[in-house]
């Protein structure tokens, strides 16, 4: 028996790891991805980016455009304070994206 602990005896047990019947090496790893499946996703990613980059980088020029009617109106308004820095973010979500557009 091995020692009391709160009215109950513990065994002491020792399992040696290296005895083990299973190893590392019964285990398959994961099935890769098929290469087609890969390659037509990497396809569309790319084929996305040009178009994707273009209309964030001309989306980014055009919005100022927008904001100046709110700013000439003020931003006394919640609602007109709210879609200015809406379009805002727009703006700089824009920039972010179309920022690499015609960089080689």
């Amino acid at each position: 028996m091995g020692p009391v602990v709160n009215g109950v005896f513990k065994k002491r047990c020792s399992v040696s790891m290296s005895n083990s019947p299973v190893s590392n090496d019964s285990i398959a790893p994961s099935s890769p991805e098929p290469e087609a499946k890969r390659d037509r996703s990497n396809w569309i990613l790319r084929s996305l980016k040009g178009p994707t980059q273009f209309l964030s980088f001309w989306a980014a020029i055009a919005l100022p455009f927008v904001h100046l009617p709110l700013l000439a109106q003020g931003l006394g308004d919640p609602d007109v304070t709210l879609a200015f820095f809406l379009l805002l973010a727009a703006n700089v979500f824009a920039l972010y994206v179309g920022h690499g557009y015609k960089q080689e």
